[in-house]
């Protein structure tokens, strides 16, 4: 199911005895959607179509402005006020043409989010709002798809799996509850944020999609990576699946 050319091109994962030919032909059957082409959505996506990934669906609804070159870096000057998704898509083509990346100029919303996701076998997301976290989280428990969730604000950042339909595994709303973006709410643009922190948490999120589509490595569901860029340092937290959790709590 490889060609010589994609042995080729793969040798380095296929001698990796964790991941090896079968799972380098696992990444080339996968579908992944990736919801977001920010600062976490753009070296997410570089290392996903660089390992091989068949087919990823990404969401994004955003033009690019001057203020996201600083840390999303599959755009440049000549791409501010062009699609974000439309964008990345064509640089993507052209680091992987066997990788088909088709672009959804849409905001996934409670409305649309189940249809949308739906017949995906791993969901990244790095969005910046809980709305559009929550609903994202809340359909990958409907359609049981492993959930990889990336967030990163100035010098701190968090990732995490999620499989919340499993009996003993949270969901992504265990841990953040019914958050919701208030008002004053203190945004990146009033923050800011290092850039090339987002570059390091996109290729972590990537790695843990990979993990979810080949199995390699421990079993990382569940678990809420803490990673502090000012120390540095990173800490794991096994999370405990919330029983008063309006999502799977009653599952």
């Amino acid at each position: 199911m490889l060609s010589d050319a994609e042995l080729e091109r793969y040798a380095r994962h296929i001698v990796l005895r964790e991941i090896g030919g079968v799972g380098q032909v696992k990444l080339k059957a996968a579908r992944v959607a990736v919801v977001g082409a920010g600062g976490i959505g753009c070296p997410a996506l570089q290392y996903l179509v660089a390992a091989g990934v068949g087919r990823i669906t990404l969401f994004d609804d955003d033009i690019v402005s001057v203020s996201n070159l600083q840390r999303q870096i599959l755009f440049g000057e000549g791409d501010v006020g062009k699609p974000k998704a439309e964008v990345a898509a064509a640089v993507l083509a052209r680091l992987n043409p066997e990788s088909v990346v088709t672009t959804k100029l849409v905001r996934l919303d409670p409305s649309n989010v189940l249809a949308l996701l739906a017949g995906h076998d791993v969901i990244l997301d790095g969005t910046d709002s809980f709305a559009s976290r929550l609903a994202v989280a809340d359909a990958a428990y409907a359609l049981k798809i492993p959930l990889v969730s990336a967030a990163i604000g100035q010098f701190h950042a968090q990732v995490a799996t999620w499989r919340g339909w499993e009996t003993t595994n949270p969901c992504y709303r265990c841990y953040v509850g019914d958050a919701f973006d208030a008002e004053d709410c203190d945004t990146c643009a009033e923050l800011g944020v290092l850039g090339a922190m987002t570059g390091m948490i996109g290729s972590f999120g990537a790695m843990e999609a990979i993990r979810a589509i080949t199995g390699f490595g421990d079993d990382t569901t569940g678990k809420l990576h803490l990673i502090d860029g000012l120390t540095p340092a990173m800490r794991t937290i096994r999370m405990p699946k919330d029983p008063a959790c309006r999502t799977c709590g009653q599952a």
